[in-house]
């Protein structure tokens, strides 16, 4: 039974809507603090990758058009929300976080719905766009700049933040409701108006954030969501002249497109890309926790996080042992639809992903002396939908495939080492550098490790996810191109610095000039 489209409801009956059995909404893109359908007039569908049978929504399918009045939007609200103070800013963010705590429960249940993980991690997902909002707003009190003496007499110099304009948000679906905040709460605190273009697997997620905006008394065409695939959709916002930034989170390939498209317009970019990521286990390791941290980095989100731990580089002396309770711990991971009770693992996003990963498992299997341990397969017991068995190989030397190339599954391989430098140096060698750890009780081979490795995260003795919003969050390599979400260097990334000069001396002063002697 299809009900009424969101521009005719509150947060409260939009979720209500979505949670109702067998009603299935229609929903349009925001533009200019208006709900609007595709100029199109078609529209896809969301389903449930544990069930694809059961259909979430109706979504707008847009093309470059409705880009283009989302962009004409965020021109025309630009003129006047950049004048707001950044505290007024920050405000409505707070307002925002507080929505998302009240609602925290019904918007978890709908992500889970929606892409796929459990429960667990969905209230996750949203408690950190919770944290990204609170954290933020604070910085609507700080914005800092920089003041610093003059060469000359009687003149101030001090340096400020000034917004770029409307910016342009690119989001995957494995967060998404987590990676949307890190990227609108510091483009609005800043100044910006921006036009969001969310993933097409999970649209309603990044809906009811703009929708917690818009209650929380977001001023109009400051913040648009234009619903749609990457080809048309994403493209039109990389080409479009009155664009200032391109925010990308995704895939390298994908990624590479962006900034090749942006390149001809001088765009800024800031890219956060693909990882095979790694966990070292020493011999002197605790290998109890090192266990739990090998589990939940490669499994959770059924390894379906850039941060993923898809490589164990373990020394030699332990391998053995350490594989035998990695297996233990993997047989009591339980498949299923993440709202069902004790399950750990839910599907994959679609089926397409599916088939990449076996895909990427029979790679595993074909290549020389590499050993399937435990999973493999398809798990069609666990329901209806993508289900993928939690998966390990051992025996993987450091330049196979399946140790160099991002899988996005729930596999991981082990690698056999047999001192730290060796395993710092496997753990380099490859294209990305995003997420690392080690576990070990030696702090000078913690210490070297943090020193030597090539990523933008380092953990010791905790698994490579687990982020935190007031820290940097981004990689080296074909990670990324340098720029940094979350904590304050993406206010670098949103931003462009000033630099003010006040000279009150009342006569004509030459920098450089007038310091020769």
């Amino acid at each position: 039974m299809a009900m009424a489209t969101a521009q005719s409801q509150s947060l409260s009956d939009v979720l209500k809507s979505v949670l109702t059995p067998g009603n299935v909404p229609t929903f349009n893109n925001y533009i200019g603090g208006e709900w609007v359908p595709a100029k199109s007039g078609e529209t896809f569908q969301n389903l449930n990758p544990a069930d694809p049978s059961d259909v979430i929504g109706n979504y707008p399918q847009s093309s470059e058009a409705d880009i283009k009045d989302a962009v004409e939007a965020g021109k025309k609200a630009f003129a006047t929300w950049r004048l707001m103070p950044a505290p007024r800013r920050a405000e409505i963010m707070y307002r925002a976080g507080q929505l998302l705590i009240q609602y925290k429960e019904e918007m978890s249940q709908i992500m889970t719905r929606e892409m796929g993980k459990v429960v667990a991690e969905t209230r996750g997902d949203v408690q950190e766009a919770i944290d990204m909002l609170f954290y933020m707003a604070g910085e609507g009190r700080r914005l800092w700049g920089q003041t610093t003496p003059s060469e000359l007499a009687q003149k101030f110099c001090m340096t400020v933040r000034d917004p770029l304009g409307v910016v342009g948000l690119i989001t995957p679906w494995n967060f998404p409701m987590a990676i949307p905040s890190w990227k609108i709460a510091p483009a609005l605190v800043c100044g910006n108006t921006m036009v969001l273009k969310p993933a097409s697997d999970t649209p309603m997620s990044s809906l009811l954030l703009v929708k917690v905006f818009e209650e929380a008394g977001l001023p109009k065409g400051v913040l648009n969501v234009v619903f749609g695939p990457g080809s048309t959709c994403g493209e039109a916002l990389m080409g479009h002249k009155d664009i200032k930034l391109v925010s990308f989170t995704g895939s390298t390939d994908t990624g590479r497109r962006v900034n090749e498209a942006c390149a001809s317009t001088f765009k800024h970019v800031s890219l956060e890309m693909g990882g095979k990521n790694c966990i070292i286990v020493m011999d002197d390791a605790n290998l109890e926790l090192a266990v739990d941290g090998i589990v939940w980095a490669a499994f959770g989100t059924s390894g379906q996080r850039c941060t993923a731990a898809s490589r164990v580089i373990v020394h030699k002396d332990v391998h053995a042992k350490l594989r035998d309770m990695i297996v233990e711990k993997m047989k009591t991971l339980k498949l299923g639809y993440g709202l069902n009770d004790g399950v750990t693992v839910g599907p994959v996003v679609n089926e397409k992903a599916m088939k990449g990963i076996l895909n990427y498992i029979e790679i595993g299997k074909n290549e020389d002396k590499a050993e399937l341990v435990i999973g493999g397969k398809r798990d069609e017991s666990a329901g209806p939908g993508w289900f993928i068995e939690p998966t390990l190989f051992d025996n993987v030397t450091p330049n196979m495939r399946i140790a160099q190339e991002e899988i996005f599954g729930p596999v991981t391989a082990m690698i056999e080492i047999s001192s730290l430098k060796e395993a710092v140096d496997v753990a380099n060698n490859i294209d990305f550098g995003l997420s690392t750890a080690i576990y070990t009780k030696n702090i000078n081979q913690a210490m070297t490790y943090a020193r030597d490795v090539q990523s933008g995260l380092a953990y010791i003795n905790a698994p490579t996810i687990g982020a935190e919003v007031h820290l940097p969050f981004g990689g080296m390599k074909n990670t990324g191109n340098g720029h940094r979400d979350a904590g304050q260097a993406c206010l670098e990334t949103y931003s462009e610095a000033k630099a003010i000069f006040i000279d009150y001396s009342d006569s004509l002063q030459r920098a450089q000039i007038d310091n020769e002697d």
